[in-house]
């Protein structure tokens, strides 16, 4: 049986083929880029950093209130944003800032496609998105 994403003959345009794969970064070089991704992977990653992005530096308290989610989960997926190099986190006392790191922040920006770094209800049932994330 044929698969439609499948070539029915084998065929390879061998040095345009190798030019490429001598061009590839080697794994080294992809495995921050493939942790950065895999750190914005999920919705609830996203949108913490996204806050991050237009409040530019947050507690988790805050953070959890601005996403509505619970403190304990906002502290593990920004523990989570941290080890993956999208954000980076200060003691101020009692509290723990975060903010997004510069490479987070360009990810970010290129993600979502803001422009102006405002949060807008394109449906009005009053969850805010960030424009341009229906694009990501």
């Amino acid at each position: 049986m044929a698969m439609d994403d499948v070539c029915d003959l084998l065929c390879l345009d061998l040095p345009h083929a190798e030019r490429i794969r001598a061009a590839l970064p080697d794994t080294t070089r992809i495995e921050p880029a493939a942790g950065v991704a895999r750190g914005l992977g999920d919705p609830t990653r996203l949108r913490i950093a996204a806050a991050l992005l237009e409040g530019d530096e947050l507690c988790v308290c805050d953070t959890a209130w601005i996403v509505g989610a619970s403190q304990a989960l906002v502290s593990h997926h920004l523990r989570q944003l941290r080890t993956a190099g999208v954000v980076t986190s200060r003691r101020d006392g009692r509290m723990v800032m975060y903010q997004l790191s510069d490479r987070g922040r360009s990810v970010l920006s290129v993600l979502v496609e803001v422009d102006n770094g405002t949060a807008v209800d394109a449906d009005g049932d009053g969850d805010a998105v960030l424009e341009g994330a229906d694009r990501v």
